[in-house]
């Protein structure tokens, strides 16, 4: 059962639930699975079609999910699960999965439960929850994954918080972000005045709220603080690079040209290699340390 839940301020989920629901047969290919990024393998040689877009962001969603080191059997949270897009990859590579969508937006849930199914053998829960409140037991899950979608949590401190506390010893935490540089930080904290470094206003109108402030030595004292040993910290910036065009054609196309400026913002920074592109997976050897 979806509960009733007030959807946060995401333009871009209202301007793509639009689209989808209109049946636009191109943001249907490249954003009717998977709502974030993509990845090739070699960027030179990139499709840039919406169909070859949607190859790439499985191809991403997949190098998440392997940082997990997932395997039959488990008992798996996809924490902001979007159009549930992770959670059918699972559906599809593995076997005997208790497998929980977990978003704040009740709509991409709703897409979800209709277009995602188990397949024999696998089960599929989709819940309307705060991620950084998880509505879970104690030391129950194998996993948890957020796949590009972090930076719009309240708190990235509660989520490892509630993470430490819902995974069993041993269990993994991995999920992929936009993760700045160190002089970056620094630009961004002295543009805001150090009122909010979190929240560039050009990017509010289009992609909401949004904190790309946490370095990698944040995320290092972050995931010491609560148990966690670091795993896997792959920077694929160069391999993500291919989506900006296929994304700011697609804004283009029906005219939304703020957020094809916010868009080539992303872009201008992840290319001159301020702003990096990061899966990321940890262990989790023990509780919160308080």
């Amino acid at each position: 059962m979806i509960a009733v839940i007030e959807p946060p301020d995401l333009p871009y989920f209202d301007l793509l639930l639009q689209r989808l629901a209109a049946g636009d047969p191109r943001f249907c290919e490249a954003f009717g699975r998977h709502v974030h990024w993509g990845h090739w393998p070699d960027p030179r040689r990139s499709d840039r079609s919406s169909d070859g877009f949607a190859e790439a962001a499985e191809r991403l969603c997949r190098l998440v999910v392997d940082a997990a080191c997932v395997a039959d059997g488990q008992r798996i949270l996809d924490a902001g699960c979007g159009f549930g897009g992770t959670v059918a990859s699972l559906n599809a590579r593995f076997n005997g999965l208790d497998l929980i969508g977990l978003n704040i937006d009740p709509r991409q849930l709703e897409r979800a439960a209709a277009r995602v199914h188990p397949t024999p053998g696998n089960r599929i829960r989709w819940v309307a929850a705060d991620a950084c409140a998880l509505p879970l037991p104690d030391h129950t899950l194998d996993a948890v994954l957020a796949v590009e979608c972090i930076f719009h949590f309240p708190s990235r401190e509660e989520f490892f918080r509630e993470c430490a506390r819902v995974l069993r010893p041993g269990g993994r935490l991995a999920l992929s972000d936009f993760v700045p540089t160190p002089a970056l930080k620094i630009l961004l904290a002295g543009l805001s005045g150090g009122r909010d470094a979190s929240q560039p206003s050009a990017m509010a109108a289009t992609y909401g709220r949004i904190d790309c402030s946490w370095s990698a030595a944040d995320y290092r004292r972050l995931a010491q603080r609560h148990g966690f040993r670091l795993c896997l910290d792959r920077d694929i910036t160069a391999g993500t690079l291919p989506t900006y065009p296929v994304v700011e054609d697609l804004f283009a196309c029906i005219g939304a040209l703020e957020a094809v400026k916010a868009t080539r913002s992303i872009a201008w920074l992840s290319r001159l290699g301020l702003l990096r592109y990061r899966v990321m997976g940890w262990v989790c050897d023990s509780g919160p340390k308080h």
